[in-house]
């Protein structure tokens, strides 16, 4: 499509002239300039950093451009997002909005400790408490992604381990709690 675009261009360039091998070259010239562009754009280019998408992200929030947050976060955050949208009878932007890493009243946000593990990441960010949280990260399609799935998993592990801290149990295991069966009934 774009080649017929180059050759309208050209025959105007061209069309007072009408010199056919003038016009020729010039479309020849200008598609070889546009398939080294396309080339050079990405061929080498690593993709954005942990770090470099998270504050990308926090420019959106800002914007409230929660077209590019969402393409900011992986394809199973999104789907929790639309499950929890659906429960609200609400829209996945209108969660996207609400539940953001940082708060909107936040003016700075520090950023430490970007650990990359082959697809995975993390980037700790303090919250306006002033405690570290860790914001997980996955590379998917060679572009690295907020995984606010795995950050609710890990919240959600938490609770359990400081559940199990509390009452001394082990909901890991598979073990059932053991009730005395009556020997005798009453009845």
């Amino acid at each position: 499509v774009w080649s017929w675009d180059i050759l309208f261009v050209s025959r105007v360039l061209y069309g007072i002239i009408g010199d056919d091998l003038k016009m020729r070259s010039f479309c020849i010239l200008l598609s070889l300039a546009a398939v080294f562009a396309v080339a050079s754009c990405g061929a080498d280019s690593e993709p954005a950093s942990p770090l470099k998408t998270l504050q990308t992200y926090q420019k959106a929030m800002k914007a409230k451009d929660t077209a590019t947050m969402k393409l900011l976060l992986t394809e199973e955050s999104l789907k929790m997002l639309e499950q929890e949208a659906k429960s609200q009878n609400s829209t996945v932007d209108e969660v996207v909005k609400r539940e953001t890493l940082f708060s909107e009243g936040q003016k700075t946000v520090e950023f430490r400790n970007e650990k990359i593990d082959g697809e995975t990441a993390t980037i700790e960010v303090k919250n306006t408490f002033d405690q570290w949280d860790t914001v997980p990260f996955r590379r998917e399609d060679g572009q690295w992604k907020i995984d606010k799935k795995g950050y609710a998993d890990r919240l959600m592990q938490d609770i359990i381990r400081q559940q199990d801290d509390a009452f001394g149990t082990d909901s890991n295991s598979n073990s059932s709690l053991d009730f005395p069966t009556p020997q005798s009934s009453p009845f």
